[in-house]
């Protein structure tokens, strides 16, 4: 879409200076974007995937705007602790003993298991996803200018980052370091000069058996977790870009570790916006793999609710809001997405009917234009489409267009809704038995034999079929 940036410019909260700024690209042409991706040693859950569906919409919204975006994703294979900190296992080492597979099968399974889940989302996948394996030599090069430049030191086996030598470091999370107690963010590390300094390089640890390891200047080891993201942004970005996303678990530890060796490896700030989603509450906590206290998008699905309904569920709350999720609240989500859905499947039978009035398109457009650019306010969007699904004051062809508009930016596939609803049809394996109770439905209907029709409805409701009684029968659907 072409749009008039003036009407509506795009405001978005940046964490660091805790409030919404205008968005001014670095270069007019291009937008340039990096996103912390999966640590793949176990399936995406449903809070993961929550924050990557606000990315996306971010990512929806810039190119709404008429930007070119160039959007980089790491993948961690390698380097990722128990503890956000320097302490622990490998979480990769760990479910590879515990599976009794290799390191690199698990990461291989897990990692096209999160693309997966990507697709089944709608989620405009990355320009490139990277693994954090494939670039060790860019690691250790970064390693080696930190060392050249003084932010270093080696003790026990490990190379450190000297966060005493980098002025304001904690800044993004606007941590007082002073006030933090010496093992209150991690366990006490005898080797450390200050508990906040971080690992660059491990080449000893309290784990022997870790199969990833990669000569380098300092011996034989492997790359703290941190590093790779500096490591890879800046590879491809460069040394200055404009948005770094992430959840809100990211900023006290792992983003806060890349700024300090990023700015201190160039000397100057690394990222203009740096923007992070809120949790995903599940009973009453965040959702952990950590506790075995999550959901993934296929449990989802085998309890009837669609990446669609997921994905219209979160759309629900503005990302920089806690979520509550339980199976009441998104089967309201399904509800509304299958009256969505519903309406759009009617629009589209009858979108010969045009009915035009271009005051009223242009001042909806230009109000779904500012609640995208008002820091990307879903809630408020959807708002909008739902008010063009009940106006009368345009015909079904004109509300079609505006619908096909919108999704640009809501990405629940408006255009393929038919298509996936004939898929579905196609699939049920209860077909023969829903066209029969629908027949014996009708004939009960025509008797006048109420209680009869009631009962076959709730029947064909537990089987997970939608009824739609008119004037020549009935007709049925799958539910989304």
């Amino acid at each position: 879409m072409i749009v008039n940036k003036e009407i509506s410019k795009l405001k978005l909260y940046n964490t660091f200076s805790r409030k919404k700024e205008e968005f001014i690209p670095i270069d007019k042409k291009i937008v340039k974007m990096y996103t912390c991706g999966l640590t793949v040693y176990n399936f995406a859950h449903i809070g993961n995937l929550r924050t990557y569906i606000f990315e996306d919409i971010l990512k929806r919204t810039l190119l709404y705007n008429g930007y070119k975006v160039k959007h980089i994703m790491n993948i961690t294979d390698v380097g990722h602790l128990t503890s956000d900190a320097d302490e622990g296992e490998d979480k990769i080492v760990l479910k590879a003993k515990k599976e009794k597979k290799s390191v690199w099968k698990i990461a291989e399974f897990y990692t096209k298991a999160f693309e997966n889940d990507l697709k089944k989302l709608n989620i405009i996948l990355p320009d490139f996803h990277k693994k954090a394996t494939e670039h060790i030599h860019q690691m250790i090069d970064l390693v080696k200018i930190l060392e050249k430049k003084g932010f270093t030191y080696f003790r026990n086996g490990n190379v450190y980052f000297d966060i005493s030598k980098f002025p304001n470091y904690g800044k993004l999370a606007k941590l007082d370091l002073d006030k933090l107690r010496a093992g209150k963010r991690c366990e006490i590390d005898k080797a450390k000069k200050n508990p906040f300094d971080f690992v660059l390089w491990f080449t000893k640890s309290k784990f022997e058996d870790q199969e990833m390891k990669w000569e380098s200047p300092w011996g034989r080891g492997y790359p703290g977790w941190h590093l790779e993201c500096s490591a890879i942004s800046m590879h491809y970005l460069g040394n200055h870009f404009d948005i770094h996303c992430g959840g809100i678990d990211h900023i006290a530890v792992h983003h806060t570790n890349e700024i300090a060796q990023s700015e201190a490896a160039t000397g100057k700030k690394c990222v203009n916006f740096w923007m992070h989603g809120e949790f995903l509450i599940f009973k009453k906590e965040k959702m952990s793999k950590s506790k075995n206290e999550f959901l993934t998008l296929k449990t989802l699905q085998k309890k009837g609710f669609s990446p669609m309904v997921y994905r219209y569920f979160c759309l629900g709350a503005h990302y920089r809001q806690p979520l509550n999720f339980s199976y009441d609240v998104i089967e309201n989500a399904k509800s509304a997405y299958d009256s969505l859905s519903n309406k759009i499947l009617e629009i589209k039978a009858n979108i010969q009917k045009s009915k035009i009035d271009k005051n009223f398109t242009k001042k909806i457009q230009n109000e779904f234009l500012a609640k995208i650019n008002n820091d990307l306010n879903m809630p408020e969007a959807l708002a909008v489409m739902w008010k063009v699904l009940r106006t009368t004051k345009i015909g079904c062809k004109e509300k079609y267009k505006l619908l096909l508009e919108f999704d640009k930016i809501f990405g629940l596939n408006f255009e393929k809704i038919d298509e996936i609803q004939k898929e579905k049809e196609e699939q049920f394996g209860e077909r023969e038995l829903v066209e029969k109770l629908v027949k014996e439905r009708n004939e009960a209907r025509e008797q006048k034999d109420w209680k009869r029709s009631d009962e076959i409805r709730e029947k064909l409701e537990k089987l997970g079929v939608e009824i739609r009684d008119n004037s020549n029968g009935s007709t049925w659907k799958i539910k989304s």
